[in-house]
Order: C-alpha cells, then structure tokens, then sequence
C-alpha cells in the first residue's frame, strides 16, 4: 500500500540540505566523567574514584539543532546560555557548526550542566547544575520575535523543561508561528515534570512511553490503547511514540481508513547499542526533516528511527550525517535481499 523503496528513502535522505527549520529549546552540555574506583567504606560509607578523564558534548535541543545542522538543513536555534565555561563551550560548537544562534543570558541561571560519575562503566553519579525556573518575561517577548522573524518551513519546540517551556509561555510561543507550516514537538522530561498534551494540534509530537503515560495519568494500559488515546487527545496529525529498545509506534491521520493503516510499529535498527541516551534527539532531528521533505510520516518514521539507532552505537551525543544513515539502509536493504 504504502509502495517506499530504499531507493526513495535513500533520495530523501540526500535532499535535506534546502529545510530550513527554527529550533526552540533548553541547550544542556552533558559531562561524562570516568574514574576508577580506590577505595570503598572505611570509617565512613564514602566511595572514592580516582579522576582519569572528561568529556563534554552537546545535549538537549542544542544537539538537536546540531543533528539538523549535520543533515544539511539551514538551522536557527534560540535557547538560553549562561556566561560560564559550559555556555562557551556550547557556543563554540553551535558556531562550529555554523547554526544560526539566537541565544539569550539571564541573570544567575547557569548552562545546563548534567555530569554523569562514571566507573569501570557503571554510572554512579549525576551531578545537575541548572535553574529551572521559567523564563524571565524579557527573553519570553524575544523568543516571540525570533519566531515571528524566521520564516522557517518548520518548527521544532525541544522541550526539557529546563525553563523555556511551561504553562505561560507555551500558548504565546505557538501562537507565533505562522499558519500551515510544521509544527514538531518533543517532550523528554528526566528529572522535571513535562506534559506532552500541552502542545495541542501539533503536525508530529515525539514522546517516549514514560512521558506518555504521565500526559495520561495511565500507568496500565497496553501501548497499542495508550498511544491511540495520546494521539486523540493530543488533537496531532501525527504521533511517534518511542519505545526504546523495543522500536517505535505511530499513529497518523487517515482520510481512507480502507485503504491506509492508522498506525503502525516499527522494531529497533539498532547493533550495537553502547549509550542510549541522546537517540531521541536524533530520531526528533531526522524525522522532522524527513516529513517536511516526503510530507508521508512512515517515511519520516523509518528515517528517525535508524538515526536514534546509529546515536546509540555511540558513547555521547554526536550528530548523526546522512550519509551514515545511507550506509545503514544499504546495510538493511542487503540483508532482506540476501
């Protein structure tokens, strides 16, 4: 029915380069620090680690704007930064990568810093530093512009939930993007409360199971019923519900239920999974431009989906390029074939 080859998806792939899209979201820079444990309890219940080593990468709607960046789409991304080393770290790579950035700084709130105490491989440890409180009326009205301006062909609201998005801001940040033009939404909330179901009549929303079920209030239903009634009640054109290892559902609009499925379930294409975290960002960065380009959400589905795969063959957030996604398809295409 839905007649895509690989040839098709692979063409769609290559021709992401003229998308323009406006990003809006929290920028956090995630630390990895490795250790090696040397000692355990003693007089006191205290571990120590030895420092061996740090690494930083760009997280939350920043790698975002960098997965699209990396795709070829022209990206403009407003988010807020703070004057400290995180926040010139940030920046150095948004100009890296040649990303139109519309940041703003406030005073006292930090960059997001997420340090995760690694050792011998296991996580022992997330040191947070942030300030989650919404954001200053000012850099509200600045955003607003900033939309308004951008003449983009889509729109991704990134939300971490780290300020930028709550209850006030985000009817008057919808309301400034203009009529018939893509609007994408992503909610992962870890540590904060995030709600889903407040960005209402949305072109694709891309929530995982965890934040399905709390936009709900429903910790029992079976996935097939809990995405149906997110997807209604989101009043979306079309619903990516991320389930981890276990792949992706969507639920989509249908103007002939004859004669296409409403939904459908897609498994992981992943190999060798090494870090998980971060692949929802790829899969939201390279769905978006995906459907902005195919208009055609199973398309835009599989493309996601290989790219959250390849992020989590990857120790940190580092942006995804098209052509490995072209090698992955190729990859597929040969052991369905042979």
């Amino acid at each position: 029915i839905n007649k895509i080859s690989f040839t098709y998806l692979k063409k769609i792939v290559s021709n992401l380069n003229n998308i323009k899209v406006h990003v809006i979201g929290d920028t956090i820079v995630d630390t990895y620090t490795e250790t090696k444990m040397i000692g355990g309890q003693t007089k006191t219940p205290t571990i120590s680690v030895l420092f061996q080593n740090e690494n930083n990468y760009v997280g939350g709607a920043g790698i975002v704007a960098m997965h699209l960046k990396a795709a070829g789409a022209k990206v403009i991304f407003s988010t807020v930064i703070g004057k400290d080393s995180s926040g010139d770290f940030a920046i150095r790579n948004f100009k890296k990568f040649k990303i139109d950035l519309k940041y703003k700084t406030e005073n006292s709130r930090p960059t997001t810093n997420k340090n995760v105490i690694i050792s011998q491989g296991y996580r022992m440890l997330k040191l947070d530093r942030l300030d989650n409180k919404p954001i200053s009326h000012e850099t509200l009205k600045s955003f607003s512009k900033d939309i308004v301006k951008s003449k983009a062909h889509g729109y991704v609201f990134s939300d971490f939930r780290h300020g930028i998005f709550n209850a006030r801001s985000i009817p008057k940040l919808i309301k400034c993007i203009p009529n018939n033009l893509i609007k994408v939404a992503d909610s992962q909330v870890a540590s904060r409360w995030g709600n889903i179901l407040e960005f209402q009549d949305f072109d694709l929303i891309t929530p995982n199971e965890k934040e399905a079920r709390f936009s709900l209030g429903d910790q029992d239903s079976v996935i097939r019923p809990l995405a149906k009634d997110l997807y209604d009640k989101a009043n979306c054109k079309n619903l990516l519900l991320k389930l981890g290892e276990k792949g992706i559902i969507v639920y989509r609009e249908s103007s002939d239920s004859s004669q296409l499925r409403s939904f459908f379930a897609l498994d992981s294409f992943a190999e060798n999974v090494i870090d998980p975290v971060g692949a929802g960002d790829a899969m939201l960065a390279y769905s978006t431009l995906s459907f902005i380009n195919s208009k055609n959400i199973l398309v835009a589905a599989i493309i996601g989906l290989i790219a959250a795969s390849l992020e989590c063959e990857y120790d940190g957030n580092v942006p995804i390029k098209p052509d490995n996604i072209k090698k992955r398809l190729k990859s597929i295409e040969k052991n369905i074939y042979n």
